[in-house]
């Protein structure tokens, strides 16, 4: 779910936000926390250690000119070094381990509740945007509890350590040094704001940015086809230039709190200096007490306008987080009951009774539909594009809920029961076959998790894809390629359909299986379907009429009804009828197609004459 940019975070709504980070984050890692604030509390100390020696450094090295003193200090100075090197080390490897396991943990959170949503959102939701905007969010996750730690653990320790340095030398003029901090704090709250809404225009407009990229890359073939690498090249320039503005625009913000917060630590430093050198030349105060005030007051101007800046940067990662959660807090659509029961399939009969349904408010897609897919038969549904046909097949396996109707297997609810039980009595083919990122031995044994190596090549030999298989470069184990790049469409549906025969359903659903493929693939596919509607109740959505001749029954569907019904020959006799008039136009189809092989497997290469 897209949040628009325009959306921004309240004080309230960010609290919450940093409260449910903390109480999902803290507690998993407190004892490797608990390590890394060691480390840090070691580098903090020695940094106020430094500013302290100063004074020892001054007064016994310089004015006293005690080696054996500076022999000392000099140790004393590398060991602390040496402490705060391996410290440094420490904290680092720490919460760098932190990091990658958070990230690692929301990239499987998300993973997993993505699955779970409706098919309605990832309809509704670019997936390359998703993607982009995933990835970011995630990232920022890390960063944000990466900073809390860092800010708060070395650099709030390392602030007052240095003041308690400074107050040791000399109150007064730590008082007087202090006074600019809530100035500085006042200046960088005014940025808070717009920062929150650049953030999210920069992470909506890389999200965009990657999701052009991504489907650059996967709709190439087309790009190329239609030449429009320039078109593209122009979208492309056009979103990274608006990204790319927004990105000057959080750099800008973040450069404009530094001259007023440096000139206000110059001149707070400035006055220390100026005060400290007349307090030392006319009062006599100890030079090496002056020297290690100072030392402490620049050291920790540092740590104090990270502090103060803070806020700023971390309203990045909070806006980062908000959208994650907004994708993490969109409940599932089709949830099952708290009651819900597993299916129990006998004879796999299913009854669609008066079923009713839009996507979305307005025209109704299916109205009134009933009818019965006979147990252990074929009912095949045709008709023209837009009749609702391939809604029927995505109803069946709930992946909507239904306006009116139900809609039953065995005389069960699918409604009722739960849809992993549901699902896991339908072997589903695509008119586009998915494959997923690996190799064919592992796309097919998505069928049935548990099946041995021998079942796969089983389901192979039966979906006519063993013999192709052997012949790849790894057999098996040979990668599918994005999208199944590395295999022909036939090839990808002959896998798709050795996956549903691996998983041995009672209920089979196939829509539109063959109609993407060319006359050989075509043959071989439904030899293959052939063998898998065997003894199972199959619902086949075809375009081809000549693929479902020894249909069962047959329905016709038109404008969300069920206009006819029969078999082949009963409905082949109603000459005005739409599937006689289908029919018709496919014959026709075949019968030019017929023809034109016919002439182009004839030509002769004509033979030019001699002129006199």
């Amino acid at each position: 779910m897209a949040t628009t940019p325009e959306k921004i975070l309240s004080s309230d709504e960010g609290n919450t936000i940093v409260r449910r980070v903390l109480s999902e984050n803290w507690a998993l890692y407190r004892k490797q926390y608990f390590i890394a604030f060691l480390f840090l509390g070691a580098v903090a100390a020695s940094t106020a250690f430094v500013a302290y020696i100063v004074k020892n450094i001054t007064n016994d090295v310089f004015v006293k000119q005690d080696l054996d003193a500076a022999f000392y200090i000099a140790l004393a100075i590398f060991a602390v070094f040496s402490i705060r090197g391996m410290a440094t080390y420490g904290y680092l490897t720490v919460l760098g381990k932190i990091g990658n396991n958070i990230v690692a943990r929301y990239q499987r959170r998300i993973a997993s509740h993505l699955s779970h949503l409706g098919v309605q959102f990832h309809k509704s939701n670019r997936s390359a945007y998703i993607v982009g905007q995933i990835n970011q969010n995630i990232i920022a996750m890390r960063t944000m509890m990466n900073d809390i730690v860092i800010v708060f653990a070395r650099d709030l320790f390392t602030l007052i350590g240095l003041i308690i340095v400074m107050l040791i030398q000399d109150w007064h003029m730590t008082v007087v040094s202090l006074s600019v901090m809530p100035v500085i704090i006042y200046i960088m709250s005014r940025y808070v704001r717009r920062m929150r809404k650049a953030a999210k225009q920069e992470v909506d407009l890389n999200a965009r940015v990657t999701s052009s990229l991504i489907e650059n890359s996967q709709g190439m073939e087309i790009v190329k086809a239609f030449t429009m690498e320039d078109q593209m090249a122009e979208k492309m320039r056009h979103l990274t230039e608006q990204a790319e503005i927004r990105s000057n625009k959080i750099v800008k913000l973040n450069a404009k709190t530094k001259p007023p917060t440096e000139i206000l630590a110059g001149f707070a430093i400035a006055g220390v200096v100026a005060y400290g050198g007349y307090r030392v030349a006319e009062l006599g105060h100890d030079a090496g007490g002056m020297f290690s005030f100072l030392t402490a007051a620049m050291l920790a101007y540092e740590p104090a306008r990270k502090l103060a800046s803070f806020r700023v940067s971390f309203e990045r990662s909070l806006v980062n987080a908000r959208m994650l959660y907004e994708i993490l807090d969109t409940p599932p659509r089709q949830s099952d009951k708290p009651d819900a029961k597993e299916i129990i399939v006998s004879k796999a009969e299913i009854e669609f009774r008066n079923i009713s349904f839009a996507y979305a408010e307005g025209e109704k897609i299916l109205q009134d539909i009933s009818f019965i897919a006979k147990p252990g038969k074929t009912t095949a549904l045709v008709g023209p594009s837009g009749g609702g046909k391939s809604t029927l097949i995505l109803l069946t396996q709930r992946f909507f809920d239904l306006a009116k109707g139900e809609i039953l297997i065995d005389g069960q609810n699918i409604a009722d029961v739960s849809a992993w039980s549901l699902r896991n009595n339908i072997a589903y083919v695509s008119q586009t076959p998915m494959m997923f990122e690996g190799s064919i031995l592992e796309n097919i044994r998505y069928g049935r998790p548990d099946a041995t190596d021998d079942e796969i090549h089983a389901a192979a030999k039966l979906a006519q894809a063993h013999q192709f298989i052997l012949e790849q470069p790894e057999g098996y184990d040979t990668a599918v390629g994005e999208m199944g790049g590395n295999l022909s469409g036939g090839q990808r549906q002959r896998v798709s359909i050795a996956r549903a025969f691996l998983r041995d359903a009672p209920i089979l659903l196939l829509d539109e299986a063959t109609s993407a493929l060319d006359n050989e693939s075509e043959l071989l596919v439904q030899q293959a379907l052939d063998k898998l509607v065997k003894g199972r109740t199959t619902i086949v959505i075809a375009h081809r009429l000549s693929t479902i001749r020894n249909a069962d029954r047959i329905y016709v569907i038109e404008k969300g009804n069920v206009t006819q019904e029969g078999t082949h020959a009963s409905l082949m006799k109603k000459a005005k009828g739409t599937y006689a008039r289908l029919h018709g136009i496919g014959a026709d189809t075949v019968e030019i197609k017929s023809k034109t092989r016919k002439k182009t497997a004839t030509r002769k290469t004509p033979v030019k004459r001699k002129t006199a």
